[in-house]
């Protein structure tokens, strides 16, 4: 395979920037790049590089040689200082030498050609850069450090255990030879529930890509805005004392306590003969229907219009706050939370409680993510093991029983990859970031 190079840091000016270069013959450039070929490996060394002949930054170096690196191959990084000319510069030279441009998730699939991470640890790379919250990265990281891989070689292999046993009844039963009794259906029985806590355990990625949807709703001036604004920690929708304000949906996004949420503002709810607010209050009962979480904003003035917003909302998870307590106000049992928008009075509580309606205990209870691909397999392999327990248990075509089993087995071969397809590996590869 060609060397290759990529920017492994965002294009933009920043701190520093870090290009990683890989692929046999790559350390044969060092001195034309550094002005030296004597740079010890695997040790954080300062040198000047070089874009023919010309200084252009004073950089540190780390050198993997001999295959220990990330990718099995030859390598070094370059980390400079970030600036866009640096970059431009450093990307010349790297051409000039010969280099070609990484594609998306280069370095990734050659770990995974050369045999330095399975194709599983390598999607799990992917995860953990795609996870919003502190969960799914621990969920990620198990996969990446090779818990998952190590659970699915030890089902693989009580598969092969059984396997051989049926094979054995159909080749040597002639013989005298006895490869079964009951304790088959037993451990069959005992390997199809392990396998059945195994899946449950697992969380699909595909809730990663659903953000939870707190819609934020309320009466004309009630300081719906003002909440969302002090929410998110800066003015992002425009508030003033005039009615109908905000005629349009105004959407941000939110991190607390290891959770991400996607905040809508809102028209605020009256009649009106204003054609464009009117339009701005349909598009606020569209959103409605479709969030996870609705949010109402009263004060004093509006508790009235409590019973009229929990019809409009339906079944939906309803949060009913009271804003402007730093005004005078009258104690009212049937809010959640009590606000002040000016202030920041009861925000922690106000967080929690948005956050609490997005609480699930089966995620908590997840060890490992997983793609679609893997539970399209689960339950295909989960399939094919129940199907070699009825057959084994009417004690008829064992043969039926020993090819479920290999079926099983090669539907856990492809988990890890040990059996995949080229198209397949271009899907999973094509999703990474460069430099990755």
């Amino acid at each position: 395979m060609s060397v290759v190079y990529a920017l492994a840091t965002p294009a933009s000016k920043s701190a520093i920037c870090i290009f990683r270069v890989t692929g046999d013959g790559c350390l044969d450039s060092l001195e034309k790049l550094f002005g030296t070929s004597d740079i010890p490996p695997r040790v954080f060394s300062v040198k000047p590089f070089y874009n023919s002949g010309l200084l252009v930054d004073t950089v540190g170096v780390l050198v993997f040689a001999n295959g220990r690196s990330y990718t099995g191959e030859d390598s070094f990084e370059v980390h400079a200082h970030g600036g866009l000319g640096v970059m431009a510069l450093i990307s010349e030279a790297l051409d000039s030498v010969g280099f070609d441009e990484a594609q998306p998730g280069e370095f990734t699939k050659r770990a995974f050609i050369n045999e330095k991470i399975g194709l599983n640890e390598a999607e799990a790379v992917l995860d953990v850069i795609d996870s919003t919250n502190a969960n799914d990265v621990l969920l990620s990281s198990r996969s990446l450090s090779g818990d998952f891989s190590k659970k699915i070689k030890s089902l693989s292999k009580n598969i092969d255990d059984l396997r051989m046993r049926v094979e054995g009844e159909i080749d040597f039963s002639d013989e005298g030879e006895n490869f079964m009794d009951q304790s088959v259906v037993v451990d069959l029985k005992g390997l199809i529930s392990e396998f059945d806590m195994f899946v449950n355990s697992c969380k699909s990625k595909k809730s990663l890509s659903v953000k939870n949807k707190v819609v934020f709703v309320g009466p004309v001036n009630s300081g719906k805005s003002s909440t969302f604004n002090r929410l998110l920690g800066y003015e992002r929708a425009l508030i003033s004392d005039k009615p109908g304000t905000t005629r349009d949906i105004i959407e941000s996004e939110v991190f607390y306590e290891s959770l991400s949420f996607s905040l809508f503002d809102t028209a605020g709810l009256r009649e009106t003969d204003d054609s464009i607010e009117a339009k701005g209050i349909d598009y606020t009962k569209n959103e409605i229907t479709n969030a996870d979480v609705v949010v109402g904003v009263f004060d004093s003035s509006t508790v009235n219009l409590v019973n009229e917003f929990e019809s409009i909302v339906g079944d939906k998870p309803f949060l009913k706050a009271l804003n402007k307590i730093d005004l005078d106000y009258e104690d009212c049992e049937v809010f959640d939370c009590k606000i002040s928008a000016k202030t920041g009075e009861g925000f922690e509580d106000f967080k929690k409680k948005i956050t609490g309606c997005f609480q699930n205990s089966d995620e908590k209870n997840a060890t490992f993510l997983v793609r679609d691909r893997h539970i399209n397999l689960f339950e295909s392999a989960s399939s094919s093991l129940r199907k070699a327990l009825m057959v084994i248990q009417k004690k008829e075509g064992l043969e039926i029983a020993a090819e479920e089993l290999k079926m099983a087995r090669e539907c856990l071969d492809v988990v890890v990859g040990k059996k995949t397809s080229d198209q397949l590996l271009g899907d999973i590869f094509n999703n990474f970031c460069i430099g990755k």
